[in-house]
């Protein structure tokens, strides 16, 4: 595609994605200059339409944004009451007391919120302020500049054919150009993937880790419904084939957030993220409150778990990552979205003032400093050897040593296990099929617990079918020719929403279907394929998961 043949427009700042870090950085912009121009360009048919997260939101980013959130209507409705956390067996449970806990571990402050409502309240905030903010297009392309930086992207290419050819109907879609471009993708975002590929930002980084988080909304009997509760839950049914969790949320209107959270460094290949999602709702503790309730929504995303260590550089020639492509989830609290925040404000403050000084496509080496000296820094230092204690040596240890590592990091600002290693990615870390036992899952009971294309329903996912597929395989023979025989196709298991598939018919040879209609944007395929073998790209705009208030 020449570029004579695509439209270009001119900003200040170009912004890929409007989730909470995107959208901060938008909104400080223009907190700082009215008449700067900014754009936000967003892959799902509206903003938040994409956004899925637990979640409990510490407001400290909001703080420092917006600090009169509250009068401007910011929906934090749901303060957090009441802190519980258990282990779980398979019929029983054992509450963890409160007390031994560091203090970043209290949720009192803090709200239970839907991400894409806040999001969209964001976007309000944003628009009244100026920014331009464009749902519906994905941006499928960079555009470098003569130096090698990173100069645009392109947005809105619609039309093409399943072969990649142009349809009827093509539009090639627009070079959005600026003096800077901020990634805000989320985790495992495609741009993202690109640009720490090109420049190298991992060199002297550990892997980045990654989570699988599935959740669930339900509405619940009222007289169960405790509104401001938080429980988590680790143990059963995950115990030693895999790290993770679960949480059960209760916001307004009678509704719970159920979720559950499996760390994709797991090595049993046979091992099933959504059965285990579904088995966990059977234990009387969950069974009991959902009983008589409905689910009304189904998503999953995956949760970037390396921490501190694993954030690899965050600028480059002509922009910056933002937020969760950087990878500032603080794992033992599970939240993300204040640093994601918090980001956005800080590379905002960073290129404004690089605007001013007449730069432009250089790197933002201050928001790099900033990031590694700040309020980020000093949340996820304090946690960064909880993850790979628990990856090493197990669930307990993560309790004993990990709660100790957060103790002398709080009190003293000092780890005695300095800071640990994560190793290998989560791919590397798949076991090989004949080394592992399979796992028997009881099968979906149609009233708690659901196949899995049953809930993707739920999810009000749609692709346009006659496009391209967006999960492209490097190659298309390794799942059927190693895979398959290796590790028993861990795709058929690891993804939530049931896209892959080997069709085995009598007398012929298998085959591997990709069913990409099916897809909720997780990103689980890139990351967890043993043979890394499968790249998500973005689909056209608009297309995947319609989340109400996830």
């Amino acid at each position: 595609m020449a570029e004579s043949e695509r439209e270009s427009m001119e900003y200040d700042v170009v912004i890929v994605g409007a989730g909470p870090a995107g959208l901060s950085a938008a909104i400080r912009l223009k907190q700082l200059d009215a008449d700067i121009q900014v754009v936000v360009l967003e892959k799902g048919s509206e903003v938040g339409a994409h956004i899925l997260s637990g979640a409990v939101l510490d407001p400290c980013g909001l703080d420092a944004l917006i600090p009169d959130w509250k009068a401007k209507g910011a929906p934090l409705n749901t303060p957090v009451k009441k802190d519980n956390f258990y282990m779980l067996g398979q019929a029983g449970k054992l509450r963890i007391p409160n007390f031994p806990m560091p203090p970043l571990m209290s949720n009192h402050g803090n709200y239970i919120v839907s991400m894409g409502n806040v999001c969209r309240w964001m976007a309000e905030q944003a628009e009244e302020l100026g920014v331009e903010i464009f749902p519906g297009m994905a941006c499928s392309e960079l555009v470098y500049g003569d130096n090698g930086e990173v100069r645009g992207v392109v947005a809105g290419e619609f039309g093409k054919n399943a072969d990649g050819s142009q349809g009827p109907n093509y539009e090639p879609g627009m070079e959005l150009l600026g003096k800077y471009v901020f990634l805000s993708e989320g985790v495992r975002g495609s741009l993202s993937k690109e640009v720490i590929g090109k420049y190298d930002l991992s060199q002297g980084r550990e892997p980045q880790k990654f989570g699988l988080g599935m959740k669930e909304i339900w509405e619940i009997d009222p007289e169960k419904h405790s509104e401001g509760t938080v429980t988590h839950t680790m143990g059963w049914p995950l115990n030693a084939n895999a790290g993770g969790g679960s949480f059960i949320y209760h916001l307004e209107n009678n509704q719970v957030y159920v979720g559950f959270v499996v760390h994709l460094n797991y090595k049993n290949p046979h091992l099933y993220p959504y059965m285990e999602f579904q088995r966990f709702k059977h234990h009387p503790m969950v069974a009991e409150l959902l009983k008589g309730g409905k689910r009304v929504a189904y998503g999953a995303r995956a949760i970037s778990e390396g921490g501190y260590q694993s954030m690899p550089k965050a600028v480059f020639p002509g922009g910056a990552l933002l937020g969760c492509s950087v990878g500032m989830v603080n794992v033992p609290r599970i939240k993300g979205n204040h640093n994601a925040m918090l980001s956005g404000k800080s590379a905002a403050e960073v290129a404004y003032a690089a605007i001013q000084a007449g730069r432009s496509g250089d790197e933002l080496s201050d928001y790099e400093a900033a990031i590694h000296s700040g309020p980020i820094a000093k949340d996820l230092k304090k946690v960064r050897n909880v993850k790979p204690l628990w990856s090493k040596w197990g669930l307990m240890a993560s309790l004993t040593l990990g709660g100790f590592d957060m103790w002398t990091n709080t009190l003293f600002g000092v780890s005695l296990f300095g800071t640990l290693k994560h190793g290998k990615n989560d791919a590397e870390c798949t076991g090989k099929a004949a080394d592992y036992a399979p796992i028997d899952y009881p099968k979906p009971d149609g009233t708690l617990s659901f196949d899995r294309l049953t809930n993707v329903s739920f999810a009000a996912t749609n692709h346009e079918e006659s496009q391209p597929c967006h999960l492209q395989l490097k190659d298309p023979s390794l799942p059927i020719s190693v895979n398959l025989p290796e590790f028993n196709e861990p795709a058929q298991r690891y993804c939530p929403a049931g896209v892959y598939e080997v069709i085995q018919e009598e007398g012929k040879e298998a085959r591997f279907v990709v069913n990409f209609q099916n897809c909720v944007h997780c990103k689980t395929c890139d990351i967890k394929d043993p043979s890394q073998n499968i790249t998500w790209a973005v689909p056209q705009g608009g297309d995947g998961p319609n989340y109400p208030n996830m």
